[in-house]
């Protein structure tokens, strides 16, 4: 759906997009990953051509993405941008309107969403006098009422409680299974792993990872298995033989959980095979390892990576 093709963009003397290459698939929830100063927000920028790159092409259903594709998307901005003193009824009508909805239209889809949302005490009061978490809930609203076809959220999480931040979880997944393409860009590593199908990471301007995020934790796996057991720990060192190492054992009242990796050149059948001769088995489970330990891995690998010195986002 979404292409982006060697995406540079210079600040200066400053390279904030170095290259940058990759294919958001459609009706799928794409989380674009990076430590502050990466380059997702420029990268965002001009997507939604706040900004031009200096090199490379956006590419939307394959044609240049123009001014007529403004209407196509809908872009949620970690810095919020409603007006303190407008009502919010009167905000959320203007909005729509700049997104080529008809007055009535817009009033219509407002009522519902606000109806739906237990909003409906908030259409007369002023911006200022909402909470941070309750302006964001009406610029939600308001990024998604035209029906984009692609949905561009940056930090969409920030400020909310638990309650909302699953209400609005809720959204981005009902939308996505209606067929809206989601960008998210996000710090949440939890976020990544209920949400995303698809991510990217960005550092130093770069991109260093890109894939459905299945397949990329299964990339990192560590061959490192969980086996619960009853039996002495030294008996299942013993008959572990050269089939892995022992990482450590958590021992229960009732059973004991190893973890033990596998040695090269030996499957997980060769390991079970050996235990049962030491130790009674009640149960294996692979360690996957978390896009947060992944996030933190790669970008510890790119540090030795040396960069231009200079503006950061």
């Amino acid at each position: 759906m979404l292409s982006l093709h060697g995406i540079v963009k210079r600040y200066g003397t400053y390279t904030a997009l170095d290259g940058i290459t990759l294919d958001v698939p459609e009706g799928k929830v794409f989380g674009l990953l990076g430590p502050n100063g990466a380059g997702k927000t420029s990268l965002i920028r001009i997507i939604t051509r706040i900004t031009a790159p200096d090199e490379g092409r956006v590419l939307l259903g394959g044609k240049a993405m123009g001014e007529q594709d403004d209407l196509y998307y809908g872009y949620l901005p970690e810095e919020r941008g409603l007006y303190k003193k407008m009502k919010v009824g009167e905000q959320a009508l203007y909005l729509a309107q700049l997104k080529g909805m008809r007055k009535e239209e817009a009033r219509k889809r407002l009522k519902e969403w606000f109806e739906r949302w237990d909003m409906t005490s908030w259409w007369n009061k002023k911006v200022e006098e909402l909470s941070k978490g309750m302006a964001q809930k009406v610029q939600f609203i308001t990024t998604v009422l035209h029906g984009p076809k692609l949905l561009i959220l940056d930090e969409p999480f920030s400020g909310f409680d638990p309650i909302n931040a699953e209400l609005i979880r809720t959204e981005i997944l009902r939308l996505r299974d209606e067929g809206t393409t989601v960008m998210l860009s996000t710090h949440n590593m939890g976020s990544v792993e209920e949400l995303c199908d698809h991510i990217a990471l960005i550092d130093k301007s770069r991109k260093v990872l890109d894939g459905p995020v299945h397949e990329i934790r299964r990339r990192y796996s560590t061959n490192t298995y969980r086996v619960d057991f009853t039996g002495n720990r030294v008996k299942l060192a013993d008959a572990m033989g050269f089939t892995g190492e022992l990482i450590d054992v958590e021992e229960g009242p009732h059973q004991s959980v190893a973890r033990i990796k596998l040695a090269k050149g030996s499957t997980l059948n060769d390991l079970l095979r050996q235990l049962v001769h030491g130790v009674e088995l009640h149960g294996v489970h692979e360690e996957i390892p978390r896009m947060h330990e992944i996030f933190i891995r790669v970008v510890d690998e790119h540090k030795t990576t040396p960069v231009t010195e200079g503006l950061t986002e």
